[in-house]
């Protein structure tokens, strides 16, 4: 059975037949799990599509933008060891990431006011316009999917994802599957 909206029916989309074509095939599928995650997992592709596309129009490379986006994070400013720890990297990662942003004119490192031995990277303005615009890119998308739903449903729907990202972060392992 299909939900039903009070403002009319519902459009189908790529989904709704995904469900169809499979449904005769696994008898025991439950149409709207299946709906609700093959939907997530679309969803999810296309806004990595928006991002990788954002990237491309402001020439950063994933790592860039990641470096910058740590750092934009931190107020603009941090030590290596700081971003090395944010990205999860080895510290001789983060200095060749730090070299080629600061070659790009992205961020600055200067000498610690209180450790002269220690290093301070920050956000030039050029690095903070290019980080924000492609972060712009990618919440104008955001917007505008989002923008199909009011603000109760939005804050349902960010209230309904949340519960099922509680269980998803819960350390239970999966039961092993018994064919």
């Amino acid at each position: 059975m299909e939900p039903t909206d009070p403002a009319g029916p519902q459009q189908r989309d790529w989904t709704d037949e995904h469900v169809a074509r499979w449904q005769p095939v696994l008898p025991g599928l439950d149409p709207v799990v299946e709906g609700a995650v093959t939907r997530m997992k679309k969803l999810s592709v296309h806004l990595r599509r928006v991002r990788e596309q954002s990237l491309l129009d402001f020439d950063l490379e994933r790592h860039e933008f990641d470096t910058l986006h740590k750092l934009a994070g931190r107020g603009g400013s941090a030590a290596p060891s700081e971003l090395a720890q944010d990205l999860d990297l080895a510290p001789a990662s983060v200095t060749g990431r730090l070299d080629a942003l600061e070659k790009r004119g992205f961020v600055r490192r200067t000498p610690s006011t209180t450790d002269r031995r220690r290093v301070v990277v920050e956000l030039t303005a050029s690095g903070r316009e290019t980080w924000l615009g492609a972060m712009d890119v990618l919440g104008h998308e955001e917007e505008r999917l989002l923008g199909v739903l009011d603000k109760d449903e939005r804050v349902l729907l960010n209230d309904m994802l949340r519960r099922v990202m509680t269980a998803a972060e819960k350390p239970d392992v999966p039961e092993p599957w018994h064919g």
